[in-house]
């Protein structure tokens, strides 16, 4: 065990202790190859581009690091990457270009790489020939750049490949708005049609395998939204699906997507006949069980017999846990059901290509393990222990975690940690997510975290209550929360009590300092929210309604900072441990 003043250092040194570890991973639609990135070593940030094959077991570097992301062609056998601006590609090694390069992806079958460049053009090279494909230079217009709303989204593209290669769909940003258009490599080009003044968040796009492109476009309240499947010859679309919530969409990451049968897989939501489930439906049958909580749709696995199947991220009751579960796609006469592939508590993530699956590091195909992907990464320093629990009556999700050898019956000040805010997830089965928090833990505190209501993975209601009223009923569970825990946890000291979070987090910790100062001693708060009318107007907007009609709503969610809260832009740990630990004591 490492003396606590050194974890700061070792943390900062090892990128959290994630330098070294296999990420980024894909599969080549063959299963043929999987690509990832790792660095040569804890100490390293900078991770070499590296391709397992998956045959031979074999693996091989592409090339050293520093390599921040990459994309391939529809098998692997031609990767591409930028680097300093320039280009390179397994296949033909450094690509002369006309402009610096950014977002680089090879076409399905190798044959061009896009690009966009700094000025948001888009442009293609072909056999050492690099081509204008569309851009209005000087003009504040960009093309194939995914624009600031789309982040909001999860969406960090703005151009995709044809499936054939012969074509591109851009996104053309112009201001706040943004149109959708089908570009061919000889200069051709159609607009994608929809109704963009109601519909103004294009918020994902998925082109892959036959059939027409598929987008999700979004309202500007979010609570309604549309799946159109787009004719690549005209550019019209054409509804495959509609999407409507009171309070608003969520769409589930993977989705939407067309099965192997044609049908089109959809993320949705059951509220009705006691059921409270976030699900998948294909062409508007539920293919998944009601009491399965989607969060991830990796892909689809052919299988010997019985159809292919759906390879899935979700949670299954606990919802610590994230698992991955294999999904029937042909029902027949039968009921949705899921089969869980992970067999170990945790959270755990799965990548699909071809008839190969990654599960975590573990690479097979079919019944047989093929290999497992090498780690470098710094082994974690503590084996932290939190004690997980529900409590008061809405079973808000808590977890309590005490100094390493804590004597029962020796009170101690709380500090509660509310990490990244509502909406992110803290009482997780992730032993990485607890170091930060048994360091703190150590230093003397009892640390408590709690998923209030507005955090994903219990159920639809519980996380779109805070609809318009999320600084309310965020405050209320944690310090409700708070109490509920000293009955079965009376060391916990609520007379010191102090505050830890970042962003959104740091907001939380602001409100409750300002509106329970006689619970909260301090907090710190890394880099935190305190006027929401900052936010992107789509994030906001999600939460607290329309700025314009609800601008009560906005200023009850703005806070000042008080004395009692520590700003802390660069994350300083010890800086922030002093902090605590002197109002705390």
């Amino acid at each position: 065990m490492l003396v606590s003043v050194e974890y700061p250092e070792l943390a900062d040194r090892t990128g959290r202790f994630r330098f070294g570890a296999p990420h980024a991973m894909t599969v080549g639609d063959d299963g043929a190859r999987v690509a990832f990135l790792r660095s040569a070593g804890p100490y390293d940030p900078a991770p070499a581009l590296w391709v397992l094959n998956v045959a031979t077991a074999a693996l091989t570097e592409v090339t050293p690091g520093p390599v921040d992301s990459y994309a391939g062609s529809a098998s692997l056998d031609v990767l591409a990457w930028a680097h300093d601006g320039r280009l390179f590609s397994s296949a033909a090694g450094p690509i002369a270009t006309a402009a610096a390069v950014l977002d680089p992806r090879p076409d399905p079958a190798g044959r061009h790489i896009g690009y966009v460049t700094a000025d948001g053009c888009l442009r293609v090279v072909t056999d050492g020939h690099d081509e204008l494909l569309a851009g209005e230079p000087g003009s504040g217009v960009s093309w194939g750049v995914a624009g600031p709303v789309a982040a909001e989204f999860g969406r960090d593209r703005g151009w995709w490949w044809a499936p054939d290669g012969t074509r591109i769909l851009a996104v053309r940003g112009a201001g706040p708005s943004s149109s959708l258009h089908l570009l061919d490599l000889y200069g051709g080009w159609v607009d994608v049609h929809w109704d963009r003044e109601t519909y103004p968040y294009l918020v994902d796009v998925h082109w892959r395998g036959p059939g027409n492109a598929l987008i999700t476009v979004l309202r500007r309240t979010q609570q309604h939204g549309l799946v159109l499947s787009v004719d690549p010859r005209t550019g019209e679309t054409q509804v495959h699906a509609e999407l409507a919530d009171a309070r608003w969409v969520e769409p589930v990451p993977g989705t939407p997507r067309q099965l192997p049968d044609g049908r089109v897989l959809v993320g949705g939501e059951l509220a009705h006949d006691g059921f409270d489930a976030r699900c998948l439906f294909a062409d508007g049958s539920l293919i998944t069980p009601p009491g399965l909580y989607v969060r991830r749709v990796a892909g689809v696995l052919p299988r010997p017999s019985g159809g292919p199947e759906l390879i899935i991220e979700g949670t299954d009751g606990e919802p610590s846990e994230q698992h991955v579960f294999a999904v029937r796609t042909a029902l027949g006469g039968g009921s949705a059901s899921a089969r869980r592939l992970s067999t170990t508590p945790g959270r755990h993530t799965a990548t699909v290509g071809g008839d190969v699956l990654v599960l975590d590091l573990t690479v097979s195909r079919g019944a047989a393990d093929v290999a497992t992907l090498p780690s470098l990464a710094e082994p974690l320093p503590f084996r932290p222990e939190p004690l997980l629990e529900r409590v008061t009556d809405r079973r808000l999700p808590a977890a309590v975690l005490y100094p390493t050898g804590h004597v029962t019956g020796t009170r101690l000040p709380v500090l509660l940690d509310l990490g990244a805010g509502p909406g992110h997830q803290h009482v997780v089965a992730d032993p990485a997510a607890w170091q930060d928090r048994q360091w703190w833990a150590d230093s003397g505190f009892v640390v408590v975290s709690v998923d209030s209501r507005g955090t994903p993975g219990v159920a639809p209601s519980f996380e779109k209550v805070v609809y318009r009223r999320l600084a309310d009923v965020a405050l209320t569970d944690q310090i409700d929360a708070l109490h509920a825990l000293t009955g079965k946890h009376p060391d916990l000291d609520l007379t010191r009590v102090a505050v830890h979070g970042t962003g959104l987090g740091g907001w939380l910790a602001a409100l409750a300092l300002t509106r329970r100062p006689d619970l909260f001693r301090c907090g710190v708060a890394r880099d935190p929210v305190t006027d929401w009318t900052a936010l992107p107007s789509a994030y906001a907007e999600r939460y607290l309604g329309s700025r314009t009609d609800n601008s009560d709503v906005y200023d009850h969610h703005s806070v000042t900072p008080p004395a009692t809260l520590l700003i802390s832009p660069d994350g300083d740990l010890s800086a922030e441990l002093a902090f605590v630990t002197r109002e705390c004591a």
